[in-house]
C-alpha cells in the first residue's frame, strides 16, 4: 500500500463507498487484493478514531436506532464451532441516527443482545450534550440498556410494529413480513407523539445495504472476516457523515450538526492515514 501515490488510493477509496466488492475494486483499479485489503483496514481505523474523538459534546435533539443484520462467513446456521470462535456467523450493526442532521453519531458491530444494547447505548449518551428524545422498535434488549445509560434524563418511546405472516410461495420468499399496524408506547419521560418514528434510521438501513457490497443479500460479496467488516464500516460511515451531501439537506450530515464546515473531499479523508 505504501507504493501507491494519491490518486491511485482515492480511485481505490472511491470503488469502496461507492459500494463495489473488494474483487470488483481489484479489476476497476489494477491494484492488488491485499493492497486493497490493507488500505480498507488502515483508513478504517483511522475513520474510527477520528469519529470516535469528533463526535462529542452533539446538541442532537431526536435520535432514532435501530439494528441491521449481516453475517461474515457464513449465516449462524450454517457455521461451525471454529468457525464462529473466529467471529463467523450472524452480526448485527447497532446504529443510531439524528432525526433532524441525519448524522450517525456511532454503531456497534456485535450480536442482537443485550450486553451489545449495554455497550451501544452507553456510547451514545456519552456523545451528546442534553437530553434528547430517543426512538427505538421494540426490541427489549433496549429497555434496561437506555434506563441504565440514560436513567430518567430521556424521553423515550419505542415503536412497536404489529407484523402478519406472508403465505409462503416461490415468489414471495423474500419478501418482508407485512406490516398489520404500530403501536407507540411511552417508556420514559414525555415524548413528542408526533416524532415517536424510526422512519429515517429504517431508510438508513437500506442506503447502508445500498452502499456496502458486503450488505447485499444473496450474493457472495459478505465479509470474510469480522475485522474488515468493522473497517468497512468506519470508512462507510465516514464517507457518509462528512463527504456525500444529503439529497434533502443538501449538505452533508456533519455540517448541518456543526461538525465540520465544508464537504471532505475524499483526498482529505485520505489524509486521516
Amino acid at each position: 500500500m505504501n507504493r501507491l501515490d494519491s490518486a491511485k488510493r482515492t480511485q481505490v477509496v472511491s470503488c469502496l463507498v461507492e459500494g463495489n466488492s473488494i474483487r470488483a475494486t481489484v479489476r476497476m483499479t489494477g491494484v492488488a487484493k491485499n493492497t486493497v485489503v490493507k488500505l480498507l483496514c488502515d483508513l478504517g481505523r483511522a475513520c474510527s478514531d477520528y469519529q470516535d474523538k469528533a463526535f462529542r459534546n452533539l446538541k442532537s435533539k431526536r435520535i432514532q436506532c435501530d439494528e441491521i443484520w449481516s453475517f461474515v462467513g457464513a449465516k449462524e446456521k450454517n457455521c461451525s464451532a471454529e468457525m464462529k470462535a473466529k467471529g463467523a456467523g450472524d452480526v448485527w450493526t447497532w446504529t443510531a441516527l439524528d432525526a433532524e442532521t441525519k448524522l450517525i453519531p456511532c454503531w456497534f458491530v456485535g450480536h442482537r443482545d443485550a450486553g451489545c444494547a449495554y455497550h451501544f447505548m452507553h456510547d451514545l449518551a456519552e456523545r451528546l450534550a442534553h437530553r434528547v428524545q430517543l426512538t427505538t422498535d421494540g426490541h427489549r434488549a433496549y429497555l434496561s440498556a437506555v434506563e441504565d445509560a440514560f436513567g430518567s434524563q430521556i424521553d423515550y418511546a419505542m415503536l412497536q410494529k404489529i407484523y402478519g405472516s406472508v403465505n409462503e410461495s416461490p415468489e414471495t420468499r423474500y419478501s418482508p413480513a407485512i406490516c398489520m399496524g404500530a403501536r407507540k408506547a411511552v417508556i420514559s419521560g414525555n415524548p413528542d407523539h408526533n416524532h415517536v418514528s424510526t422512519s429515517y434510521v429504517e431508510r438508513q438501513n437500506l442506503t447502508m445495504r445500498m452502499s456496502m457490497r458486503r450488505f447485499t443479500r444473496l450474493t457472495n460479496g459478505f465479509s470474510k472476516k469480522l475485522e474488515n467488516h468493522e473497517h468497512a464500516l468506519a470508512l462507510y460511515f465516514m464517507y457518509y457523515n462528512f463527504c456525500r451531501i444529503h439529497q434533502t439537506l443538501r449538505v452533508t450530515p456533519a455540517m448541518e450538526a456543526g461538525v465540520s464546515d465544508h464537504v471532505w473531499e475524499l483526498e482529505e479523508l485520505i489524509s486521516l492515514l
